[in-house]
């Protein structure tokens, strides 16, 4: 299963303090801005969200369709292929979406701590 690119995107309570701290350990910004209320910030592959008063907790984010870079896969498992397999797999599906649509969408699923994976396709198949 081909989940795209991996990030973690972290709830903080002032995005300008949280910018300037992962940049003093290496990181800088790669898309986002203070007016939209998150920054994405790269260093090498890595990459980190900062997010301010858009969600609860911590989360596991995966792209399926993009690289690293934001960069369009040419070959990429479908979010609705990744969910049919999830769901075979016993997996429960926290928002499932609707397999006739296509194009972007997303899904969520909790692992067995209860922590968050979101699995955001931004691309159409």
């Amino acid at each position: 299963m081909k989940l795209g690119a991996f990030s973690i995107s972290l709830s903080v309570k002032d995005i300008e303090v949280s910018r300037v701290f992962y940049e003093k350990l290496g990181f800088s910004v790669f898309a986002g801005s203070a007016e939209h209320n998150y920054y994405i910030l790269k260093n090498g592959d890595a990459l980190i969200g900062v997010f301010q008063g858009m969600f609860q907790g911590n989360i596991l984010t995966f792209n399926p369709g993009w690289d690293q870079s934001a960069q369009l896969v040419p070959d990429f498992d479908d979010i609705r292929s990744i969910q049919q397999s999830l769901m075979k797999s016993g997996l429960e599906i926290d928002n499932p979406l609707d397999e006739t649509q296509n194009g972007p969408a997303s899904i969520i699923i909790s692992d067995p701590d209860g922590n968050t994976i979101l699995l955001d396709q931004h691309v159409s198949k």
